[in-house]
């Protein structure tokens, strides 16, 4: 058995609170459930009425719903793939908040997806792990280095041009709650706000902009004249801005 399966399968088996293979877990009735309650999650995520929704999904038990969870991370819809977010977001706290260790093995997931080892690309989950830590105080104080770790070229830095606009959307999600967890990894910004991608310069300038540095407000001044357009998810929605709004958010300085 390769170590991913390996992995991945004890990570199930927790997640699912049962210490045997999973072979003997997905029986064809527990099957039918898993899809039962993937339906009923889609159909809360994509209401109208989100808030009321996330509720309701949050009111479900928490252990059963992180894998219905985790597989809108890959749907087409983005904005299915975002409430997914927020949602793991609001679960997973709750879940710190009960039982810790179910809740890092959730996070123990997220990076494992990230990892080369994992066999695939991590759609998702740098966003989810700061969702989560935006969240839940606990979780940003234990993993927000790793997550820091992203943009870090001697750290665990992501090569991938379009994944490193979620590992960037995390770092700004759980930024704007705990700032003082971020400040010490401004530097490593620097790069992403002169980025040839907008989404990238848009995204470091929006958690650059929560801080008085020098060197990250003279490149404010730089893309806050800059119109590029990009689609965000803020508030439960995606909005069409420009580079320039990300830029004059919150600046401190």
């Amino acid at each position: 058995m390769s170590c991913r399966l390996y992995l991945m399968g004890r990570v199930n088996r927790v997640l699912l609170g049962k210490d045997h293979d999973l072979a003997a877990v997905w029986t064809d009735d527990n099957h039918m459930r898993f899809r039962k309650l993937k339906i009923q999650i889609q159909e809360l995520l994509e209401k109208d009425e989100f808030p009321a929704a996330l509720e309701e999904i949050c009111n479900l038990p928490s252990i059963q719903v992180v894998n219905p969870l985790f597989s809108f991370f890959h749907a087409g819809n983005e904005l299915l793939k975002w409430r997914a977010i927020t949602a793991m977001g609001r679960v997973v706290s709750m879940m710190a908040a009960r039982n810790p260790e179910s809740a890092r093995v959730v996070m123990r997931r997220l990076i494992w997806n990230l990892n080369d080892e994992s066999g695939g690309i991590g759609w998702g989950s740098p966003e989810a792990m700061g969702e989560i830590m935006a969240q839940n105080k606990d979780m940003a104080g234990e993993y927000h280095h790793l997550l820091l770790s992203f943009i870090m070229p001697h750290g665990n830095f992501i090569e991938h041009a379009i994944l490193q606009r979620g590992v960037l959307w995390g770092i700004g999600q759980f930024a704007h709650a705990e700032p003082a967890l971020v400040q010490s990894s401004i530097d490593y910004l620097i790069p992403f706000m002169t980025a040839q991608d907008p989404f990238l310069r848009g995204l470091a300038s929006w958690t650059s902009a929560l801080y008085n540095y020098e060197p990250t407000n003279r490149l404010l001044i730089q893309n806050k004249q800059d119109h590029s357009l990009i689609v965000i998810y803020q508030n439960s929605q995606l909005k069409e801005v420009t580079v320039s709004f990300m830029a004059s958010q919150n600046n401190s300085g």
